[in-house]
């Protein structure tokens, strides 16, 4: 029996000496490995969310229109804003092989650092798992650039290359990363850079990455001014057009406008890099601001835009999206895109906290109108907001609309995963509203109704009062309490507007 436990006791000592030698040869790599500081903040910090989420926005994304692209130039705003444009360009690279992606990030954080930092370390950490860095690429431009300083500190809360290398370990899981700042946007030091990094990865099976996004914080229409001409200066390769452009779009004096591209050294070192390797142009894959995101404000944006660098020649600037204009309304597929978009919005917050985008509507579904999304749990209201009057296109707007009644009508708790596939969603899609001089001509059915007493509002869609059975005395009456007024209050000194709606159900196309 002793010697049985002897036995025991020495397996026991081997497993525990045997464990404490991998830890110990773990450990050295991992106090190299940059820890992920934006998870959480830029994109989910839980695996499987962000998993889900980079899958979701490949799913959407641009289809592949070049071969093999030599660089990339995406965004590196939070997911829910820049996530679908950079599934955009990266959907590009999808099904390539690369050994190695080099990450061109700008420099947010280290005021006066000028030159090209490379990251040290063994790897960047992210809720993926660990991304690997390729030290001899790191080695030999090193070696081959006195611009080149091995700097942790800058890498340190820098968010511009961080963002990328989720998408990175997603597609291209075995392929270790080169994390690079760019220290400032020299138009030598980003030529010269660019230069040696197309030498060193000459024969290889690489992909640059240029992290930038595009205009901070002017107009929506203003942004779109601004970021577009660049876009296509960057197709052409000419890193002096590149510049030209972006300094004169500085000078403009355009409100509220901070930058025009917020990596500019990143950019024109990709450009430098990709010419090297035999590009002879772009092509511009996708482009939006932040203002045409759900949540998204119009009255300040910011830009973002993808464009591969590829050796087939330079391809034009597709022509932005239609806006507002007189349409013969909206056809059956036409109410089904957005039902279908307003349910998947939803859906899409719900497992990964980001949202689509509103693209591939007809000319009718992107008009400027009114809409109100309504939210039915088993025929019981669960949430319904809307806007009178648009800010955004109506595919816009029901996406922004179908967030808002889902989680923030106070009247009740946010929706849950479980519940929405009991939930039914209505859209009514609004007619511009119209004095009416009299509550007379209000005709119930077929009116909805604006009522405003001082500073008091509110406002019912048309369905609302066949829907309670209401004569049109019964539904002001209720509008009055909606707005916080005595019933009655609307008899005097009351406004009315009235608007007519389209309104369509799921259940219609089932």
């Amino acid at each position: 029996m002793k010697k049985q436990y002897f036995y025991i006791g020495l397996v026991f000592v081997f497993v525990m000496v045997f464990a404490v030698v991998i830890q110990a040869r773990k450990e050295p790599e991992m106090d190299n490995v940059r820890p992920a500081v934006v998870a959480g903040k830029f994109y989910s910090e839980a695996p499987g969310m962000l998993r889900a989420a980079i899958a979701g926005f490949l799913e959407d994304a641009e289809p592949v229109t070049v071969s093999r692209p030599l660089a990339l130039i995406l965004p590196h705003a939070g997911y829910i804003y820049s996530g679908q444009i950079a599934a955009d360009g990266y959907n590009q690279a999808r099904g390539h092989r690369y050994d190695t992606v080099v990450i061109l990030g700008t420099n947010h954080t280290t005021p006066g650092f000028q030159r090209i930092g490379l990251y040290p370390g063994d790897g960047f950490a992210t809720p993926l798992g660990v991304a690997r860095v390729d030290r001899e690429i790191v080695a030999a431009l090193k070696k081959a650039s006195p611009d080149c300083v091995l700097n942790a500190a800058v890498h340190q809360q820098e968010h511009s290359v961080e963002v990328q290398v989720p998408f990175i370990q997603y597609l291209f899981p075995g392929a270790e990363i080169v994390p690079v700042v760019i220290g400032a946007p020299d138009g030598d030091l980003c030529e010269r850079f660019g230069r040696v990094l197309g030498g060193v990865l000459k024969g290889k099976k690489a992909l640059i990455v240029a992290s930038s996004d595009l205009s901070h914080y002017p107009s929506y229409a203003d942004a779109v001014t601004v970021d577009r001409p660049i876009l296509e200066a960057v197709s052409t390769l000419d890193a002096v057009r590149v510049q030209t452009v972006i300094h004169s779009q500085m000078n403009r004096r355009i409100a509220n406008l901070h930058t025009a591209a917020c990596g500019e050294g990143p950019i024109l070192t990709a450009m430098s890099a990709a010419r090297a390797l035999g590009a002879k142009g772009g092509k511009v894959i996708s482009y939006a601001n932040s203002g045409d995101i759900a949540i998204g404000d119009r009255s300040r944006v910011v830009g973002y835009g993808a464009v591969a660098l590829t050796a087939e020649p330079a391809f034009a600037v597709a022509a932005p999206p239609s806006a507002a204009g007189p349409g013969d309304g909206l056809a059956p597929a036409d109410k089904k895109a957005l039902l279908s978009f307003a349910r998947k919005t939803i859906a899409r917050y719900l497992a990964t906290e980001t949202v689509p985008l509103a693209r591939g509507f007809s000319p009718a579904a992107q008009e400027f109108r009114g809409v109100f999304v309504t939210l039915k749990k088993y025929g019981q209201l669960r949430g319904c907001i809307g806007r009178l009057v648009p800010e955004a296109p109506l595919c816009q707007l029901v996406g922004a609309m179908a967030i808002q009644s889902a989680f923030n009508d106070h009247r009740f708790r946010p929706v849950s995963a479980a519940e929405l596939k009991d939930i039914e969603i209505e859209l009514s899609v609004l007619t511009p509203m119209k004095p009416v001089p009299r509550a007379e001509d209000i005709v119930v059915g077929r009116d909805g109704v604006l009522l405003q007493k001082g500073r008091a509002g509110a406002v019912f869609l048309p369905q609302v009062a066949t829907e309670q059975g209401w004569s049109r005395e019964e539904m002001l009456d209720q509008l009055c309490l909606k707005a916080g007024l005595p019933e009655g209050s609307w008899r005097k000194g009351a406004e009315f507007q009235t608007f007519q709606a389209i309104v369509f159900h799921e259940s219609d196309f089932k």
